[in-house]
């Protein structure tokens, strides 16, 4: 490709970003602030679900500053070869000039990428994204020996939906009826169209078209699956059995599949594309762990309502993988040293979440739509109390869609909160932090001793 091509893909790109930029609606991240870990040549790469913002995440990061970009999911791009990358860097420098700061999307569509990458964190500042966190991390933790930060970007919380539909989030102690009222109201469409932004111009139809790109061109063209038709169906059982438990042999069966180490590959690239993720049954036998069912979770309530194969709406597995996808979010941003799990004892008594942080649990939480029967109630508070003896916990919590009061079992107190009131709590704790990103700091001052000595 010569010079004169790929500029002009460079300007038609800047000029479509710049457009977006101004005309779209546009809001600022709940995420931790990650623009420091720029100011000394670096690479940080943000990876995550396709189209759940990585791209515009990064821009903003650079808002202010000169800097080049490529976008090398393009089609005028296919062929391109890691000796043309140079050719890439030529094209920036003569319509950017000495640009410090470099944006390359999908990068890894290029063979021998990463080593263009190493030799360029020497003396710039670079931000990659990609749509499959294990192979930018796995590729770049080779070749660059963990000199980099990975921060990995979700699609929108509920908080950011509110916060781009112009909806007020009052303090705790604000909420009036009519307050309360709207936000439900709107945790309500959150779970229709969930967090990819685009769903919300183009509505909720567009998620089919999210999931069929996610699904072929990050999985089955990216892991060469010969087999398509029993991938796909795997997907689709996967995120229709959301908040439920699957075995690998299970999934065997309903296949055709002859081999059980296929179907964990399968399920290995399904997670990787962060299109599904699994959570273990807590044990502490890390053996019964291991061969234990996993309960599957979806990334996104809204390719929940567009894609899961359902005869009718189940709202307490819709609301659990809610609060799912909320953890899952939370322990990426902010405690990346938690772990979550689900318990289950020999007589099927049953908790959604385990948080275990080091060698303690921190936390049960159950969640159920509505207890307002006393069968219900009793059947929750039962589980609680028998996870809570069993894994020595005493911070206790079921979230439901509207109650809010305190219960007890064995002693113990269990707080009963609305899910909404859950969902847009603080985000960060004011003492957490992601060790993945404060490594940054380590690789900084490292750097600052090199250049010195």
């Amino acid at each position: 490709m010569n010079p004169d091509e790929l500029k002009r893909v460079i300007i038609d790109q800047e000029e479509e970003i710049e457009e977006i930029m101004d005309q779209e609606k546009i809001i600022s991240r709940e995420i931790p602030d990650i623009n420091n870990y720029l100011r000394e040549p670096n690479i940080l790469a943000i990876t995550g679900v396709r189209r759940c913002g990585k791209s515009i995440a990064s821009h903003l990061i650079l808002k202010g500053k000169t800097y080049g970009y490529l976008n090398f999911d393009d089609e005028r791009l296919i062929g391109l070869e890691s000796e043309d990358l140079n050719k890439v860097l030529e094209a920036i420098y003569e319509l950017k000039g000495d640009a410090d700061y470099f944006i390359f999307d999908e990068i890894q569509n290029v063979d021998g990428w990463e080593l263009f990458i190493t030799r360029m964190r020497r003396t710039k500042r670079v931000i990659i994204t990609g749509s499959s966190a294990e192979l930018l991390s796995s590729e770049l933790s080779t070749h660059l020996t963990g000199r980099h930060i990975d921060f990995n970007l979700h699609p929108f919380s509920f908080f950011e939906f509110l916060k781009y539909n112009g909806i007020e989030v009052p303090s705790k102690d604000e909420y009036s009826t009519k307050k309360i009222s709207k936000i439900k109201k709107n945790l309500n469409h959150y779970m229709e169209l969930g967090g990819f932004p685009e769903s919300y111009k183009f509505g909720k139809h567009f998620l089919r078209r999210i999931y069929e790109d996610i699904i072929v061109k990050d999985a089955i063209a990216r892991y060469s699956i010969r087999n398509k038709k029993t991938f796909r169906e795997m997907a689709k059982f996967l995120v229709s059995n959301y908040s439920n438990e699957v075995t690998y042999s299970s999934l065997k069966e309903m296949t055709d599949i002859k081999n059980v180490h296929t179907v964990k590959d399968y399920v290995k690239y399904l997670e990787s594309i962060q299109i599904v993720f699994l959570l273990q049954r807590f044990s502490f036998s890390l053996k019964k762990q291991m061969i234990a069912p996993k309960k599957v979770y979806c990334v996104d309530p809204g390719i929940l309502d567009s894609i899961a194969f359902a005869f009718s709406e189940d709202k307490g597995r819709l609301l659990e993988n809610v609060v799912a996808v909320e953890l899952n979010r939370r322990n990426s941003y902010w405690f990346d040293q938690r772990e979550i799990y689900y318990w289950k004892d020999e007589r099927q008594r049953e908790v959604d979440f385990v948080v275990k942080e080091g060698k303690e649990v921190e936390k049960l939480i159950q969640v159920c739509y509505d207890i307002s029967t006393p069968k219900t109630r009793e059947r929750e508070k039962k589980s609680l109390g028998k996870a809570s003896e069993a894994l020595e916990c005493e911070n206790l919590k079921i979230l439901t869609w509207d109650e809010q009061e305190e219960l007890e079992v064995d002693g113990k107190e269990i707080e009963v909160m609305p899910v909404w009131r859950w969902l847009l709590e603080r985000r960060r704790h004011p003492s957490s932090s992601n060790p993945n990103l404060d490594k940054a700091e380590e690789i900084y001052k490292e750097g600052v001793e090199k250049v010195t000595e």
